[in-house]
């Protein structure tokens, strides 16, 4: 017996909650792509924060250059992160309401008070890693005469961004550098449990047998180190390959300055020490996850007859073929292969991100995919073609909307915090 009804949003006409077999009548797919792409993206804020710690705090020099443009792009990532739980409530403005209310009575509720403390520990290490640059740009701006409009909205700027500091002498670049690192080990725990706390809210679900688990929000903290790692690897080749085109072609703006990168491409041993962390990183996601999976076989709960139908039967494609073959073990594979080369890389960064998102997908949705009578199950039909409002925020232009905005916030952040011409003298 299989019937098709409406899914969460109760003013949608939409249908995308298939049932099947023996269901509740108020049984439906009530979190959809967004919620999937909630957890993904904040993965991603913390995932590129560790990778760029790795230089601040731990000194691996060759991940230099890497560091600076994951701190800038986990800055960009930072603003989109809460965008998919706006748009999946009713009305999204009440989203605002653990910033403005923030206690730690409930986990959600006290996601405002880390999200602020980590957008202020990034913003805090930006300032100091380019308090050097926006000094001297407002300084020479400020020495130019007959500025144009735009410069003076530039040097307005930069000059704010100075918060009047404007000794840039050695020692107090020295001092700096001491208040980068330290941010930066403050900021890595602070963003593993900016994201830990998705996998805890999952976790602590008691009524959901395949989210009760206290290996949750390790598995999440993992797992989100990984697609940061390799959307880092990923954007950083596109970003270096773009500027090397329009600068063969010279075709960069008027007095940009043209670097060394600009003309040489990616340097190969930056992605290859980036991609030995992936690597790493990678192993300890998959192991935790087949333990948790082994665990749950070994244990056979009551609801282990209803779960393994949805593991090894309704989710066997998106699980073990998606997951675990194209996300997890390929990309092993390929990444234990010798002389490793820009293509090889993409291709490893694409697969580790899709094999990330799977297993969002695999827990938020395989979650709702069986019924609470153990006797039914209820799939998920994408909405595709948006035909009103709703159908787009929850389907896949919304998600995809949701994934384009933090390269844009990245390509404005750019013009404040240089990736690519920036020299640092510390």
């Amino acid at each position: 017996m299989t019937e098709i009804a409406h899914g969460e949003l109760w003013t949608a006409k939409e249908l995308w909650t298939v049932k099947e077999l023996f269901t509740y009548p108020n049984e439906y797919i009530y979190w959809s792509i967004q919620i999937v792409m909630y957890p993904f993206m904040t993965g991603l804020v913390a995932g590129a924060f560790v990778l760029s710690s790795l230089y601040h705090v731990f000194g691996v020099k060759q991940l230099k250059d890497m560091a600076r443009f994951a701190l800038v792009f986990s800055f960009a990532l930072l603003f989109i992160a809460p965008l998919p739980i706006v748009l999946h409530l009713l009305q999204p403005f009440r989203g605002f309401y653990v910033f403005m209310t923030p206690h730690f009575t409930s986990a959600i509720a006290a996601f405002g008070v880390v999200f602020f403390a980590y957008g202020a520990i990034v913003a805090s290490e930006l300032w100091f890693i380019y308090r050097k640059h926006f000094v001297e740009t407002a300084l020479s701006l400020k020495e130019k005469h007959n500025k144009t409009p735009s410069e003076w909205v530039k040097y307005l700027i930069f000059r704010v961004l100075t918060l009047g500091a404007y000794d840039i002498s050695e020692k107090a670049l020295k001092t700096d550098e001491k208040a980068i690192k330290i941010l930066a080990g403050i900021g890595i725990p602070v963003a593993c449990f900016l994201h830990g706390y998705a996998g805890f809210i999952f976790g602590s679900v008691k009524a959901n047998a395949l989210w009760m688990t206290p290996l949750m929000p390790v598995i999440f903290i993992m797992s989100a180190v990984v697609s940061g790692i390799a959307l880092c690897i990923l954007t950083y080749i596109v970003a270096i390959e773009i500027r090397r085109f329009f600068a063969s072609r010279k075709a960069l703006p008027p007095g940009s300055f043209q670097s060394k990168e600009d003309t040489s491409g990616v340097d190969i041993h930056t992605i290859k020490t980036t991609s030995n962390y992936l690597l790493f990183f990678l192993i300890l996601a998959v192991s935790l996850e087949l333990l948790d999976l082994i665990f749950r076989g070994y244990t056979a709960v009551k609801a282990w007859d209803i779960l393994r139908v949805v593991l090894y039967e309704k989710k066997l494609i998106s699980l073990f073929v998606l997951q675990y073959g194209i996300g997890s073990l390929v990309p092993f594979v390929l990444l234990l292969m010798p002389r490793l080369t820009i293509k090889r890389a993409i291709v490893i960064s694409v697969l580790v991100l899709l094999g990330v998102f799977m297993m969002r997908w695999n827990i938020v949705i395989g979650g709702q995919a069986f019924s609470l009578t153990f006797a039914g199950f209820m799939h998920y039909q994408l909405p595709i073609i948006p035909h009103n409002w709703d159908t787009f925020r929850e389907g896949f232009f919304g998600a995809l909307s949701i994934m384009i905005a933090p390269f844009i916030l990245f390509w404005i952040f750019n013009k404040i915090f240089p990736v690519f011409d920036y020299k640092e003298s510390h």
